[in-house]
Protein backbone atom coordinates (compact mmCIF):
# COMPACT_ATOMS: atom_id res chain seq x y z
CA UNK A 1 0.00 0.00 0.00
CA UNK A 2 1.45 3.59 -0.82
CA UNK A 3 2.07 5.54 1.91
CA UNK A 4 2.72 2.15 3.95
CA UNK A 5 1.43 0.78 7.16
CA UNK A 6 0.91 4.61 8.94
CA UNK A 7 -1.81 4.90 6.49
CA UNK A 8 -3.80 2.66 7.64
CA UNK A 9 -4.90 4.62 10.38
CA UNK A 10 -7.46 7.33 9.32
CA UNK A 11 -5.66 10.93 9.85
CA UNK A 12 -7.86 11.71 13.16
CA UNK A 13 -6.82 8.63 14.99
CA UNK A 14 -2.71 10.45 15.34
CA UNK A 15 -4.63 12.82 17.91
CA UNK A 16 -2.77 12.78 20.94
CA UNK A 17 -4.99 15.46 23.16
CA UNK A 18 -7.93 17.65 22.30
CA UNK A 19 -10.54 17.27 19.60
CA UNK A 20 -10.39 16.74 16.18
CA UNK A 21 -9.74 19.49 14.46
CA UNK A 22 -8.05 21.52 17.01
CA UNK A 23 -5.80 18.01 18.46
CA UNK A 24 -2.35 18.04 19.23
CA UNK A 25 -0.84 15.51 16.64
CA UNK A 26 1.71 13.23 16.47
CA UNK A 27 4.39 13.54 14.07
CA UNK A 28 2.70 11.91 11.45
CA UNK A 29 2.91 14.80 9.00
CA UNK A 30 0.22 13.16 6.45
CA UNK A 31 -2.19 13.05 9.59
CA UNK A 32 -1.31 16.86 10.06
CA UNK A 33 -1.83 17.41 6.74
CA UNK A 34 -5.33 15.60 6.78
CA UNK A 35 -6.32 17.59 10.08
CA UNK A 36 -5.03 21.25 8.52
CA UNK A 37 -7.10 20.49 5.68
CA UNK A 38 -10.14 19.42 7.88
CA UNK A 39 -9.67 22.50 9.73
CA UNK A 40 -9.33 24.75 6.67
CA UNK A 41 -12.86 23.17 5.30
CA UNK A 42 -14.79 23.80 8.26
CA UNK A 43 -14.32 27.37 8.80
CA UNK A 44 -14.52 28.52 5.24
CA UNK A 45 -17.74 26.28 5.15
CA UNK A 46 -18.25 28.52 8.62
CA UNK A 47 -17.36 31.67 6.97
CA UNK A 48 -19.68 31.11 3.68
CA UNK A 49 -22.17 29.90 5.36
CA UNK A 50 -22.18 26.92 3.39
CA UNK A 51 -23.47 22.95 4.43
CA UNK A 52 -21.61 20.14 3.02
CA UNK A 53 -25.17 19.42 0.84
CA UNK A 54 -24.80 23.12 -0.52
CA UNK A 55 -21.27 23.04 -0.63
CA UNK A 56 -21.72 19.48 -2.69
CA UNK A 57 -23.84 20.95 -5.16
CA UNK A 58 -21.78 23.67 -5.80
CA UNK A 59 -18.21 21.19 -6.19
CA UNK A 60 -19.51 18.50 -7.58
CA UNK A 61 -18.01 16.36 -4.04
CA UNK A 62 -20.36 14.07 -2.75
CA UNK A 63 -21.77 14.93 0.37
CA UNK A 64 -20.44 12.27 2.20
CA UNK A 65 -16.81 12.99 1.30
CA UNK A 66 -17.25 16.53 2.24
CA UNK A 67 -17.95 15.12 6.08
CA UNK A 68 -15.55 12.65 5.58
CA UNK A 69 -12.81 14.69 5.19
CA UNK A 70 -14.62 16.90 8.03
CA UNK A 71 -14.76 14.21 10.44
CA UNK A 72 -10.77 12.94 9.63
CA UNK A 73 -11.64 9.33 8.61
CA UNK A 74 -9.98 10.02 5.13
CA UNK A 75 -7.12 11.56 3.42
CA UNK A 76 -8.44 13.85 0.51
CA UNK A 77 -7.30 13.43 -2.82
CA UNK A 78 -5.87 16.20 -5.17
CA UNK A 79 -9.53 16.30 -7.43
CA UNK A 80 -11.44 16.51 -4.00
CA UNK A 81 -9.29 19.44 -2.62
CA UNK A 82 -8.99 21.39 -5.87
CA UNK A 83 -12.89 20.88 -6.28
CA UNK A 84 -13.56 22.40 -2.86
CA UNK A 85 -10.81 24.98 -3.55
CA UNK A 86 -12.58 26.07 -6.11
CA UNK A 87 -15.95 26.02 -4.78
CA UNK A 88 -15.09 28.28 -1.92
CA UNK A 89 -12.65 29.96 -3.85
CA UNK A 90 -10.67 29.47 -0.89
CA UNK A 91 -6.87 27.88 -0.81
CA UNK A 92 -7.17 24.89 1.86
CA UNK A 93 -4.01 22.99 1.35
CA UNK A 94 -1.99 24.33 4.21
CA UNK A 95 2.17 25.37 3.73
CA UNK A 96 2.79 22.64 5.99
CA UNK A 97 6.82 23.51 4.85
CA UNK A 98 6.72 26.81 6.46
CA UNK A 99 5.59 24.69 10.19
CA UNK A 100 8.26 25.09 13.05
CA UNK A 101 10.36 22.09 13.56
CA UNK A 102 9.85 20.65 17.07
CA UNK A 103 13.58 19.28 19.37
CA UNK A 104 13.39 16.41 17.16
CA UNK A 105 13.39 17.67 13.91
CA UNK A 106 9.86 16.71 13.29
CA UNK A 107 7.72 18.91 11.32
CA UNK A 108 4.94 20.34 13.76
CA UNK A 109 1.51 22.84 12.86
CA UNK A 110 1.51 25.65 14.80
CA UNK A 111 -1.66 25.19 17.14
CA UNK A 112 -4.63 27.26 16.83
CA UNK A 113 -5.90 29.75 19.04
CA UNK A 114 -8.38 27.29 20.05
CA UNK A 115 -6.61 24.11 20.95
CA UNK A 116 -3.88 26.28 22.66
CA UNK A 117 -6.60 26.94 25.49
CA UNK A 118 -7.52 23.14 25.27
CA UNK A 119 -3.71 21.91 25.98
CA UNK A 120 -2.63 21.84 29.63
Amino acid sequence: MAGGSRREKKPRQYAVVGEWPYAVMDGFLPAQVGQAVARALAEAMERQDFSANSLAAASGVNRQVISNVLAGTVYPDLLTLVSLEGALGEMLWPRHLDWPVDENGVRQQPLPPQARREVP
